[in-house]
């Protein structure tokens, strides 16, 4: 099985011996070479095209936006920022997953070396993951990722019976991760008006979530927003977990709101969807409908078994429309999936299944 290389983009030397560093640790990857800029980057392109860039959006000479943009109309190749823009959530990070890059790091202005050295873990597993990601010029294959036991939904809430519920209207749980920004957008812009009410996990760092709820908001019908512990669950809204912030269902009297609390990583992420759709299981019940995206790895399969297994009606997106076919293809080993459905078709069997 060959190699995952690797081009490194960006302005600091520091950020780029300490990115060489990192991913050369990995044995499945090797660094084809580190660029200043992207004019640097360019010339490297001509002789030869990398399985994954990591980008860096602020440079001198050519903004990384600017040359992502280039980049995805000549070679798409899987892209990973890894910028300090990212730190405040900001539009320029969003317009950077919009114009295909695949994954994001958020690397603070100060410490940055510190920062990314903590972060070592999550910033091979996010180029592995972005390695998966299909486009049009470049097909590889990467062996399963091995890594240590990782936390279950035990660790935020305890697996238990589902609590007595009546019919209730019914409500919406969403999980995503890689892909899943568009996946979302293609979703949220299908529902009409007065759609059930909607939770949503999406893998994102802090301050992005903010962020991408209000971009949202401005092209949707329905409403978007980030969570916050407490809101209720509303006819034509949707709530997205915030960034390093687990997200459960709770259920006051007839009604439905969400948790928003701390909590450990749980399948290797917070927010988790495993926590999620558990929290649905727990006190929903028969009145979810669950629909797992696009993503890498394998969060919310235990969780939609167990949605399935208390009664809810549970959706898999499919392979072919999937940017990474992880997620949903674990929730389906688990025989925990109703149905699968191409993303188009979801947000009107969603609106079905809840009449």
């Amino acid at each position: 099985m060959r190699k995952i290389r690797v081009l490194i983009v960006d302005d600091s030397a520091v950020v780029r011996q300490t990115l060489v560093d990192i991913l050369s640790s990995d044995p499945q990857i090797e660094i084809m070479g580190t660029a200043v800029d992207p004019f640097v980057a360019a010339e490297k392109l001509k002789k030869e095209i990398p399985d994954v860039i990591t980008l860096d959006i602020e440079m001198p000479r050519m903004d990384g936006l600017t040359f992502l943009q280039k980049l995805m109309k000549q070679h798409p190749v899987p892209v990973v920022i890894c910028s300090s823009v990212a730190e405040k959530g900001t539009d320029n990070a969003l317009r950077a997953l919009e114009l295909g890059a695949v994954e994001i790091i958020a690397k603070p202005k100060v410490g940055t070396k510190k920062f990314l050295e903590e972060s070592s873990i999550r910033l091979i597993d996010k180029v592995k993951a972005a390695a998966q990601v299909r486009t049009k010029s470049i097909k590889i294959s990467v062996p399963p990722l091995k890594v240590s036991p990782k936390l279950s939904a035990d660790a935020v809430i305890p697996k238990g019976k589902l609590q007595a519920v009546g019919s209730t209207e019914r409500i919406c749980l969403v999980g995503a991760s890689t892909g899943g920004t568009e996946a979302l957008r293609v979703f949220l812009e299908a529902l009409p008006e007065g759609c059930p009410p909607i939770a949503i996990v999406q893998h994102m760092p802090e301050h992005f979530t903010a962020a991408f709820a209000r971009r949202l908001d401005t092209i949707c019908r329905i409403s978007v927003k980030e969570a916050r512990d407490g809101d209720p669950m509303m006819r034509g809204q949707a709530l997205i977990a915030p960034g390093d912030k687990h997200m459960l269902l709770k259920r006051l009297g007839s009604k439905y709101c969400v948790e928003v609390k701390e909590g450990p990583l749980v399948s290797r992420h917070r927010p988790s969807v495993d926590v999620l759709f558990r929290s649905g299981a727990r006190y929903g019940g028969k009145n979810v409908v669950a629909a797992i995206m696009t993503g890498m790895g394998d969060d919310g399969a235990k969780g939609i078994r167990e949605l399935k297994e208390a009664g809810a009606y549970t959706i898999a997106q499919d392979e072919a429309s999937c940017v990474v076919f992880g997620m949903p293809q674990e929730a389906i080993k688990t025989g925990g999936v109703d149905k699968i459905l191409s993303l188009t078709k979801i947000a009107p069997e969603i609106v079905r299944a809840c009449s």
